[in-house]
């Protein structure tokens, strides 16, 4: 099992509860999890309830057949960071690079995020 970040994966689900998101049909213009990530591999997602507030992003699990996401580990949400229990209604599903884990430079080229002054140059030098 790889972690898999791709461009343009974007499935519907009317899974309700905080359980695995059962994957619907990929929306016009995007490709399913199954085609984008594969089975059995790991991702970062984002689930958006359509007409509400409630979201969440964080890192998730295929099955062996990319019918299901088991929702890993929440990154945030709009749960207090917590699994949402997500109401009835058509839940957008999408792969994302969320922000937390995310490295970058500043306006300046400075690193930002995880990639720290130190680590930057013991990257250098180990390349």
């Amino acid at each position: 099992m790889a972690l898999v970040i791709n461009d343009r994966v974007k499935v519907t689900s009317t899974t309700t509860g905080t359980g695995a998101m059962a994957l619907g049909s990929a929306v016009t213009g995007f490709e399913t999890f199954g085609a984008g990530i594969g089975n059995s591999n790991t991702t970062y997602y984002a689930i958006f309830n359509t007409g509400t507030t409630e979201w969440e992003v964080g890192y998730g699990t295929l099955d062996g057949s990319s019918a299901n996401l088991t929702r890993t580990t929440v990154l945030s949400s709009s749960n207090s960071d917590s699994a949402v229990s997500f109401t009835s209604g058509t839940k957008d599903v999408f792969c994302t690079m969320p922000a937390s884990k995310t490295v970058y430079l500043d306006n300046s080229g400075n690193p930002v995020g995880a990639a720290s002054a130190g680590f930057a140059l013991a990257m250098a030098v180990a390349l």
